[in-house]
């Protein structure tokens, strides 16, 4: 089993989703790739739009450079049969580096196709786990738009076996909340 394991915590020492990611592959085991989104990626700018909108086979050399990181981000989703993303939740939502992510790796014809139904996630056969952190929020409450987001994102791209590991309310429930989701971590299966 390949895993691609995506930390996005701006908090490299202490962070919850860090740990709680990391047990997570070692809980599955398997060859890991690693993605470390502390340094931020790139926002999509009008030339990258215009890159990924142009044919394949008709970019020139700038517009293939232009999306050599995202064609490597989504060569590391291919070549993962599951998807360990540790994400918490930052006023209500992902961090900026997760969408940014998200937004280089949703792409048209690559991840994604449209058709007469709507569109059709191109990544099917894949598992993802995602282990959110929160401070206050309720995970899956109507205030969390992070949780359903990247459920959302993962089936749009095709991915529909997804799973949520939540430590939630830790401000609140600190140790508590943090052992049930390790609990959860513990029941996982590879």
């Amino acid at each position: 089993m390949t895993i691609l394991h995506i930390d996005s915590s701006a908090r490299t020492e202490g962070s919850v989703t860090r740990d709680l990611s990391a047990q997570i592959v070692a809980q599955l085991g398997g060859n890991v790739i690693r993605r470390d989104l502390t340094d931020a990626l790139p926002q999509i700018t009008e030339n990258w739009v215009n890159a990924n909108f142009t044919p394949a086979d008709q970019r020139d050399a700038v517009q293939r450079d232009t999306l050599a990181l995202s064609d490597t981000l989504i060569e590391e989703l291919k070549a993962a049969d599951t998807i360990v993303i540790g994400a918490p939740v930052y006023n209500f939502g992902v961090p900026a580096a997760l969408k940014a992510w998200v937004d280089l790796v949703a792409r048209a014809g690559v991840t994604f196709k449209y058709s007469e139904t709507g569109p059709v996630g191109l990544l099917e056969g894949k598992r993802a786990i995602i282990a959110v952190a929160t401070g206050g929020t309720p995970v899956g409450s109507e205030i969390d738009f992070a949780s359903g987001y990247l459920r959302h994102i993962m089936g749009f791209i095709g991915i529909h076996d997804v799973e949520v590991i939540a430590a939630d309310r830790v401000m609140a429930n600190g140790p508590v909340a943090i052992a049930d989701a390790k609990a959860e971590i513990e029941k996982l299966a590879a």
